[in-house]
């Protein structure tokens, strides 16, 4: 059995909006509260490969390990991996960004499967993953239309 998670929610804020925030990887441990910090470790092309750290756990374990994102500005999609897979035997990550009327719909899809080994199996990292993806996703709405309404007050300073 494999794992496969998929969570979405509907941002009030523009595509463009949206997209430039949750691609800006080097600002993630102010978007997402669970990432302690991003090292870019390489960039060729559209993609990047990157350290990302988490805070302690309760058990006051660090977790760490390299990912490999390309995003698809055109198609509105990204693809991601991990490269140190850790306790996951593969981590597969596709975001997609729909514009819709009232904001931009980000959706995120999982698919995985724990080594033989993990501490942890398939079913449990499936709820894991769920749980924290909609936490993470109402954490990055709330800040992403935080800048929004920012944007949408700033005064228009004449040319």
């Amino acid at each position: 059995m494999a794992g496969h998670t998929e969570n979405s929610i509907t941002v009030d804020a523009p595509l463009d909006l949206v997209w430039d925030i949750t691609n800006d990887i080097e600002n993630w441990p102010e978007l997402f509260s669970e990432y302690a910090s991003v090292e870019v470790l390489r960039r060729e092309g559209d993609t990047t490969t990157f350290r990302l750290t988490m805070h302690p756990d309760e058990n006051g374990k660090v977790w760490s390990w390299v990912s490999e994102r390309t995003p698809d500005r055109v198609a509105r999609t990204v693809r991601a991996r991990r490269v140190e897979t850790g306790p996951f035997a593969h981590m597969d990550i596709f975001w997609e960004y729909v514009e819709l009327p009232g904001g931009t719909r980000m959706r995120w899809v999982q698919d995985f499967a724990m080594k033989p080994d993990a501490p942890v199996d398939d079913a449990w990292m499936t709820d894991n993953i769920n749980r924290n993806s909609r936490t993470q996703l109402a954490l990055i709405r709330d800040r992403i239309e935080q800048v929004a309404r920012d944007r949408r007050k700033a005064p228009v300073t004449p040319g």
